[in-house]
């Protein structure tokens, strides 16, 4: 692991660094991006750049400076190339009163860079009763204020799942804790509209670029109609869903394959797409 912090490389990257009035450690006033590296590379860096900065602004936080974020990746990248990786950029209200005002002191930004395995070509989800709030003032937003997701994907984990996934309050099939959802119905592929309150999805957007789907919003239980179903992050690129809650289904099937496959030939060809 390499972690570098407000312009300087931290010599231990586990010791204490960030300071406890930080308003991203008291109240998750924070925003941040996860990329994956590819062979030493960061892949689709400006989209996940163009992201942290929009994500900045809709939580009220200055505009980080790209090209300063540009510098720390390149810091933590140096040395060993990652064969595969993961960067973490977290950008802070910095140093702030106890409480949830602002305070007046610079924003903080960490990066750091370290090795990631690869993810398993299938895995279990189950939906969780929690809905996400797609009327929310941190909707569509990627913010450090993570413990809805935590609750629910500790739910997750005890039902033998690796992911959760939410309705929202319209109860609209909406998103995974860190994926997006596709499925198939009909033979058409289609995932929830951003206006359902999921993440803009680096790796969702690619997906619909790259190999298509229709962008709808639907209950939650047209799911259990779906013939396939896939997941789309960073971490997990394409993944195919074998069990839905207690369903199994075909993973990965026709529609998945397909996916995986042109994901994985675009993403050699195109590193920052």
């Amino acid at each position: 692991m390499r972690a570098w912090l407000n312009g300087e490389i931290l010599a231990d990257p586990t010791a204490p660094a960030v300071a406890v009035d930080d308003h991203g450690f008291t109240v998750g006033d924070g925003v941040f991006e996860a990329i994956k590296v590819v062979d030493g590379t960061p892949f689709a860096l400006t989209r996940h750049l163009d992201r942290l900065v929009r994500s900045a602004e809709g939580l009220g936080l200055p505009r980080p400076d790209v090209a300063e974020v540009r510098r720390g990746v390149a810091a933590v990248l140096e040395g060993d190339p990652l064969p595969l990786g993961r960067i973490r950029i977290t950008w802070t209200g910095g140093p702030a009163p106890l409480g949830s005002g602002r305070g007046d002191g610079r924003p903080t930004l960490a990066v750091v860079a370290d090795v990631m395995e690869p993810a398993p070509p299938t895995t279990a989800v189950v939906t969780v009763p929690w809905p996400r709030n797609e009327r929310g003032a941190l909707a569509g937003l990627k913010t450090t204020s993570y413990g809805e997701n935590v609750r629910a994907l500790a739910h997750a984990q005890r039902h033998g799942a690796s992911e959760a996934v939410f309705a929202n309050l319209a109860g609209h099939l909406c998103e995974g804790t860190g994926t997006n959802v596709f499925y198939v119905v009909d033979g058409e592929l289609r995932t929830p509209t951003l206006d359902s309150g999921c993440l803009a999805g680096v790796t969702r957007g690619l997906v619909l670029e790259w190999f298509g789907g229709v962008e709808v919003d639907e209950p939650l239980e047209v799911v259990d109609r779906a013939s396939e179903v896939f997941l789309a992050s960073t971490t997990r690129d394409v993944q195919g869903v074998s069990r839905w809650n207690d369903r199994e289904l075909e993973a990965p099937g026709p529609v998945t394959r397909e996916a995986m496959a042109t994901w994985q030939t675009r993403e050699r060809e195109h590193l920052d797409p």
